[in-house]
């Protein structure tokens, strides 16, 4: 798929997508050579031989990945104007990050360069079908940009950041209340969470519909675990107006001011191949589909066909769906597929 962004090529921005953006150089791990167990803490903990060489299965390097950027690419392959706001570099992983956010049709012109600096670089140990990331984020200067009139965008999808930028969090702040008529998705990533509510509350105050999986949401909410009402209704307390609740195999709960659903995990047409991304890509087709003016019940019936497709392949990106194939992907679901109550 290629849709050369150029600048001035559109009208309108439908969605900014906001957060960091990084290269992911992915090691396919042999099943043999590694292995998993839970330790004395309770935490599942990968291990492989010490001080030796291990044979390995492959590698492949994404550029222009991230929280973020994921959802950026994904409201690009929906048919929806796409900007993105971030930082990188002034090296060959920076260019090449520009270069493929421009064969997606994603609006990098708010990209700010810093070209003494690294762009952000991960490495991703991938065995059987999980994967364990080495993250180092890179101290940038953040801030927002300044926005022409015409440049305004009708949504804002905020993601995972460096916890070097928390005081960035107030400019988004500042901009969004003198913004009333913008939509603001977040998805904290786990700096944004570890600074707490409170730092963050004049975000989750000015926030449209945010998407937390269950133990983000009990880390997040302080609530029980087993409450999933309980759950939402302290999200709503923060400020949000739509509150998303991912559950993996039990699928995702969703709650407005009228009404409260549960939607089913698309049925996979095979066992998952890798699961890097499946929760942008979640989280984005979900806002996606708002964006459009879909309702509660629609978008939740869009947003589990992303994280499906997405995991049958490498990486966040290449199982990112467009709407005609979402469409198709409806037509054949099972009867069962729908939102409920609950």
């Amino acid at each position: 798929m290629d849709k050369r962004f150029t600048v001035g090529s559109m009208k309108h921005i439908d969605v900014l997508s906001v957060g960091d953006i990084v290269t992911d150089a992915f090691i396919k791990l042999l099943d043999d050579e590694a292995y998993t167990y839970v330790d004395e803490h309770g935490v599942k903990t990968i291990a492989m031989q010490f001080g030796t060489k291990l044979p390995f299965d492959h590698a492949e390097v994404l550029e222009a990945v991230g929280n973020a950027a994921n959802a950026a690419v994904s409201f690009a392959r929906l048919g929806l104007n796409t900007a993105f706001e971030t930082n990188i570099g002034g090296d060959q992983a920076g260019r090449d990050m520009i270069a493929q956010l421009n064969k997606e049709g994603v609006d990098h012109r708010f990209v700010h360069v810093h070209p003494d600096m690294k762009s952000n670089y991960h490495y991703v140990l991938w065995y059987k079908e999980e994967r364990t990331i080495l993250i180092k984020h890179e101290e940038y200067d953040y801030h927002w940009p300044h926005f022409r009139p015409d440049e305004i965008p009708k949504w804002v999808y905020f993601s995972s950041i460096s916890e070097h930028a928390i005081p960035y969090h107030d400019q988004v702040a500042d901009w969004l209340e003198a913004n009333p008529t913008v939509k603001l998705a977040f998805q904290p990533g786990t700096f944004q969470m570890e600074a707490g509510t409170e730092r963050l509350r004049r975000i989750y105050a000015r926030t449209e519909v945010v998407v937390l999986n269950r133990e983000e949401a009990v880390l997040v909410t302080g609530g029980d675990y087993n409450d999933l009402h309980g759950l939402l209704d302290r999200l709503h307390e923060l400020g949000p107006k739509i509150a998303v609740i991912t559950d993996g195999p039990d699928g995702a709960y969703a709650s407005d001011s009228r009404e409260r659903l549960k939607m089913p995990l698309y049925p996979d047409p095979a066992p998952p191949y890798e699961r890097t991304g499946a929760g942008d890509a979640f989280a984005s087709t979900f806002v996606a589909a708002l964006a459009k003016g879909h309702n509660l019940e629609s978008a939740l019936q869009w947003a589990p066909i992303s994280s499906m497709s997405v995991v049958q392949k490498t990486g966040a990106q290449a199982g990112l769906v467009t709407e005609h194939e979402l469409e198709e992907w409806l037509k054949k679901a099972p009867s069962w597929y729908k939102a409920s109550e609950f």
